[in-house]
């Protein structure tokens, strides 16, 4: 029985209170400056804890493009988001399809040099982006995908965390359940279609959140792959906005990172469940 101790509780209740002010600050000070012009901005030291009333004009500026006070001519962030969306979607989805199906060769078919094959993969990891990022450039550039979505998101999309996530998940399945699947005359692929797809649901969506913050938050590969600014997801999009201490229109610039915000929010919010359940279910 777990003795209640209300001093060390109160105590934990004021450590996670303090803990959400401190990460949730920032956040409250982009969405006041959001809602204040340029000019506010600029002449109030320190910021004003309070918000504006120019919000409305703000993200109807930092959406849909046009110029701001400054005289700046600023692209609107609608479809850089959506630019975003899908290609976090293709890496998501691309990643888990591609380990899944990795893991799922690595420890249920025997091949020749089958452990050699998978510290192979897993031996990626300790290549750091820099080693890879030059002759992966140069091999899209040769294909001709770049400004693409297939240059913005294939060569993300193998993973050598998630195949071993997958693995080490499917050396838990007892032999039991594949000894049944045999017996009933199931092949490989209805094994994996009926048995390993429904009981990977738990990681597959633990991996969703993670893959897809990832994806959504590319820099420096977009950055190299685009040239044209109708190919540049939302975090490019943000560097861009800045142009100079002088000129640059915060207020969109805030606005716009907010927005940018509010997907991987709302995916990490709506599969919370299931992103927690994927990593810490011990029947998983």
């Amino acid at each position: 029985m777990v003795e209640r101790r209300p001093v060390l509780t109160l105590l934990s209740h004021l450590v996670l209170v303090l803990g959400v002010l401190i990460v949730a600050f920032p956040v409250y000070l982009t969405w006041v400056a959001s809602t204040q012009t340029a000019r506010e901005i600029a002449q109030s030291a320190p910021l004003s804890l309070w918000p504006g009333g120019h919000g409305l004009q703000t993200y109807q500026l930092a959406l849909f493009g046009g110029v701001g006070e400054s005289g700046s001519t600023y692209p609107a962030a609608l479809p850089m988001m959506g630019i975003s969306l899908v290609s976090a979607m293709i890496i998501a989805l691309g990643k888990i399809s591609i380990s899944i199906l990795s893991a799922f060769a690595i420890v249920y078919f025997r091949f020749p040099l089958r452990s050699l094959v998978f510290w192979m993969v897993f031996v990626t990891l300790m290549l750091p982006v820099e080693v890879r990022i030059s002759p992966t450039y140069e091999v899209v550039s040769n294909l001709g995908l770049l400004n693409t979505y297939a240059g913005l998101t294939v060569p993300l999309i193998a993973s050598a965390t998630a195949t071993f996530l997958f693995r080490q998940f499917f050396l838990t399945i007892p032999d039991e359940l594949i000894e049944a699947a045999r017996m009933d005359g199931a092949g490989p692929m209805r094994f994996f279609k009926d048995m390993l797809l429904p009981l990977s649901a738990t990681p597959m969506a633990a991996l969703f959140v993670i893959q897809f913050i990832y994806g959504w938050n590319q820099y420096l590969w977009p950055l190299l792959v685009t040239t044209d600014e109708s190919m540049y997801p939302i975090v490019m999009g943000i560097k861009r906005l800045i142009a100079g201490e002088v000129y640059t229109d915060w207020n969109v610039v805030m606005a716009v990172t907010l927005l940018a915000m509010l997907p991987p929010a709302m995916v990490v919010i709506g599969m919370q469940k299931w992103f927690v359940k994927g990593l810490v279910d011990t029947e998983k």
